[in-house]
Formats: C-alpha cells, sequence, structure tokens
C-alpha cells in the first residue's frame, strides 16, 4: 500500500486530536529518545519534539516524510525522519525510551513481527503508547464496504480478520511475552464536513486506501460505492444542519517495569 497516495496531509489534519491525545498519554520529558512508528506527515513527532524530546519518525512513505521535514523546518524543530514500517525499523536495540503510533501499526500485515521488532527496539525501562480504531460504526462500515467491493472487483477471496488492535487481551497477548503490562482506554473522535457528500468527495480524493481502490474499482463502480458510502453516512449523521460522525478508539499504554 502507498500511503503516498492522495494527500494524506488532509486526513493527517481530521486526526490530529488523536495525535494529541497519544502524546498526551506517552508524556515525553525533554531528552526522553521517542519514537513515532507510522509518523506520516509529523503530527504526532511534532509534538514530542516540542516538548523537548528527540524524536526520530518512522514511515514507509517517502512523501509523507518530506512532508514532516517541511513542517519540522517550518518550525525550527530536529526530527530524525526515516523510512521504515513496523517489522523492520532503522533504529538500535533499546534505542527508544518511548514508542508512540497513532493509527500506523495497526496497518502492520504482520503484528507479531510488529510487537518482537517494538520490544527489541524499546528500553528496559520503556513504554509504548498507540491508537486504534473499534471496528464498529458509519465509519468502520464505509471501510468495509470499500475493501469488500475492492476485494470482488480483484475476484479475491476474503482474507484472514485483521489482528484486533482495539481490544485488550489480544495486546496483552501481543506484547506480554515481551515485558509489557498493558492499559486500554477508549477515546472518540469527530468527523465533520458540510455534508455527507462533501465528506465522501473530499476522502476520494485524499485518502490513500480509497484512492488506491478507486484506481481496481474503475469511475463508474467507484461512484457507485461512493454514492452506498454517502448513504451510510447520511443514516448516521448526528448532525441534521450539516455532517458529523463520530468514531471510537482506544489509546493502548504498554509499559516495561
Amino acid at each position: 500500500m502507498d500511503w503516498g497516495l492522495g494527500a494524506y496531509e488532509e486526513i493527517a489534519a481530521q486526526i490530529s486530536p488523536a495525535a494529541e491525545a497519544v502524546v498526551d498519554v506517552a508524556a515525553p520529558n525533554p531528552g526522553e529518545r521517542l519514537v513515532d512508528l507510522g509518523c506520516g506527515t509529523g503530527n504526532a513527532a511534532l509534538l514530542a519534539a516540542r516538548r523537548g524530546a528527540r524524536v526520530t519518525g518512522i514511515d514507509p512513505s517517502e512523501r509523507l516524510l518530506e512532508v514532516a521535514a517541511e513542517r519540522a523546518r517550518e518550525e525550527g524543530l530536529d526530527l530524525a525522519l526515516l523510512p521504515g514500517e513496523g517489522a523492520s525499523m532503522p533504529v538500535e536495540d533499546a534505542g527508544a525510551d518511548a514508542l508512540i503510533s497513532v493509527f500506523g501499526v495497526i496497518f502492520a500485515p504482520d503484528a507479531e513481527a510488529a510487537a518482537k521488532e517494538i520490544g527489541r527496539v524499546v528500553a528496559p525501562a520503556g513504554r509504548v503508547v498507540l491508537s486504534a480504531w473499534i471496528p464498529a460504526g458509519a465509519i468502520a462500515d464505509a471501510a468495509r464496504l470499500g475493501r469488500e467491493a475492492v476485494g470482488e472487483a480483484l475476484g479475491a477471496p476474503p482474507g484472514p480478520p485483521p489482528f484486533p488492535w482495539h481490544e485488550r487481551e489480544a495486546l496483552a497477548g501481543l506484547f506480554g511475552p515481551h515485558g509489557f503490562t498493558l492499559e486500554v482506554e477508549e477515546r472518540e473522535l469527530a468527523f465533520t464536513a458540510s455534508s455527507a457528500r462533501q465528506f465522501v468527495e473530499e476522502e476520494s480524493r485524499n485518502h490513500p486506501l480509497r484512492v488506491a481502490g478507486a484506481a481496481v474499482l474503475g469511475p463508474e463502480r467507484a461512484e457507485e460505492v461512493n454514492r452506498r458510502t454517502v448513504a451510510i453516512f447520511e443514516a448516521a449523521n448526528e448532525d441534521p444542519a450539516a455532517f458529523k460522525v463520530t468514531s471510537r478508539y482506544v489509546i493502548a499504554a504498554a509499559r516495561r517495569t
């Protein structure tokens, strides 16, 4: 998946409150070494750097790393921004006092490999803070519709269910073998626009997953999926004067003691 497609900058702006929440829970101290895994355009990495942490941002998309670098230059912040992914981070053993991931590591194709790599990178007394969507509600329903449409277009059988990054028991089983204890709390994030149609049109232009999906579906099928997505959002709309849907997510904090 090429996360440089579309304009993830716009998506990152929508989820910036979650980045703030993750950094608040991680509470980086001045001088601490912090890794932001799946840093994207730098939302959380910049927040941590403003607090004085020594930040390394890691992302598979070179374009998004360039966006993050430009944002850091504009603020006069010093970030190390490196290509990498959950199962392969260019960080030395025990090279992070804290590792954060804002809806990033949840896309790792191999959760166990990512957890093992996180265990390698985080220092013996370090901590991990990540956010993960709860797969319920209108946003999740719309994403599921898109995945199913792409799978049908490709003639691909349904794949195995993704790792449940939002479930405490699953996370405890994933990180427990690497010496972490876990706390999980639920949060909410609202998505707004002038209308459901506007929201879907912007997502279709900006979100990498939707841009990639449209290339597979073709114009006619992609428009059909968009119409069905608008219907999902209109049914769930919380603001009769405009558009608002609220998604639930979790923040998981894992610590070594």
